[in-house]
């Protein structure tokens, strides 16, 4: 048998694996035809025709929306703003609680603390890696606002049960989609299920514009809130004749007309991008199925995937080594895998030692907030197990990986297996 590659042994895979890369002519002519115009950005902060931004913005927003069989969909810089932007509109202050994921970028929590509101951290469940519905109804209370839900790694999370408990307690239900562009969920897009959606184009995403985001929502009210928030709401309130003032401190979350140009053109590669991440997915979980201890992916009835990234559950026991030591043997065989995902964010410094906003600890020191949050090691044990002990990842499923490639990844996850007794 060969040696492993952390013994000594040669490596499986010396030569560095292809990027993904989906930017190509098209987006390279739309973009010359903006700079042709000279027009870069028309957004115009006040209550002007241009409040709504240039004619590529408008566009991309159009199209997003009918693309996903949505009302609206409002552009923005970035997903982090659109988490922002939606919390506001979603009318969470100070006081007010709002159930999040612990297990996820860091934005989709601290949304609710820019907002002055108090993240309260529900589990995940164990086969999906998005909240879980269960946990999320043992974490409301008389002060909770809203409830953020993360399409992790691509897949949906429970929409229809989550949207029951939201319904149940008069909640607002923000869906994190920034991970799952084009899957599916009972017919329906990941990303349309709640009252508003968020969409990443950040540049390691599914599709991109280099930084950049889309909130979609079937709401008139939420849908003006989410464009004044973008565009200097404070100034523009008056002469759009707005009434509620709640959180109408506005940002310049702008999107540029090159972005928005960029937008369009992905968008139209996004379905036989996600085809090919299915194809690729299948693939893996058809060989890595054969392997005893290795739990591959679990896709819900009624789900199509988004695979922004592919998860593999590891069992110490069956292997008789840690998760982290067969890590180390994958990555001498030139196979990079993550140990986990995020480190569990209620295990950060800013929630171990409560300090947000200011140097007193705003919000968690604010005495108008009476509710009890904890923050201690042991809340979410499910995320805990995952994250320590036992998930993997792997960004195996772009379309720049070719299935020779992939027989590579195989191949090492084989080796390490068959050769297991070295480590």
């Amino acid at each position: 048998m060969p040696k492993l590659a952390i013994n000594g042994g040669t490596p499986v895979r010396n030569t560095p694996f292809p990027g993904y890369n989906t930017i190509g002519d098209e987006e390279k002519r739309a973009v010359m035809e903006v700079l042709d115009t000279g027009v870069l950005s028309k957004f115009l902060g006040t209550w002007h025709p241009d409040f709504y931004g240039g004619p590529r913005v408008q566009k991309l927003e159009k199209e997003w929306a009918e693309y996903f069989g949505v009302k609206h969909a409002v552009t923005v810089n970035s997903a982090t703003s659109g988490l922002y932007a939606a919390v506001g509109a979603a009318g969470a202050g100070p006081g007010d609680e709002v159930i999040v994921s612990p297990y996820t970028m860091a934005a989709s929590a601290t949304a609710a603390l820019v907002y002055g509101a108090i993240p309260v951290f529900a589990d995940i469940d164990p086969d999906i890696f998005c909240l879980s519905p269960q946990s999320i109804r043992d974490r409301i209370s008389t002060y909770t606002k809203a409830i953020i839900v993360v399409d992790i790694f691509g897949h949906p999370a429970d929409m229809d049960e989550i949207m029951t408990i939201a319904r149940e307690q008069n909640l607002l239900v923000i869906e994190d989609n920034a991970q799952g562009p084009g899957a599916l969920y009972k017919g329906r897009y990941s990303g349309t299920l709640a009252d508003m959606g968020v969409f990443s184009l950040n540049y390691h995403k599914t599709i991109h514009t280099g930084e950049g985001g889309v909130v979609v929502t079937d709401d008139d009210d939420l849908a003006e809130r989410l464009q004044l928030i973008r565009n200097h709401a404070e100034v523009v309130v008056r002469g759009k004749e707005v009434e509620n003032l709640v959180n109408m401190v506005g940002f310049n979350y702008r999107m540029t007309e090159i972005e928005a140009a960029i937008g369009s053109e992905q968008l139209k590669k996004l379905s036989s991008l996600i085809e090919g991440r299915n194809e690729r997915a299948a693939y893996l979980t058809k060989r890595f199925s054969r392997i005893p201890g290795l739990t591959v992916p679990t896709t819900r009835e009624g789900v199509l995937h988004g695979y922004y990234v592919y998860p593999l559950r590891f069992d110490a026991a069956v292997f008789g080594v840690s998760r982290d030591r067969f890590a180390d043997a994958l990555l001498a065989e030139g196979i990079s895998v993550g140990r986990g995902y995020v480190r569990p964010l209620y295990l950060e410094p800013m929630y171990q030692k409560r300090i947000a906003i200011g140097k007193d600890g705003f919000p968690f020191s604010y005495s108008g907030y009476k509710g009890d949050v904890s923050y201690e090691p042991g809340i979410c044990p499910v995320t805990e197990q995952m994250h320590f002990n036992e998930l993997l990842t792997g960004d195996f499923c772009h379309s720049g990986l070719g299935f020779n490639d992939l027989d590579d990844i195989v191949a090492a996850f084989v080796k390490v297996v068959e050769n297991i007794s070295e480590l």
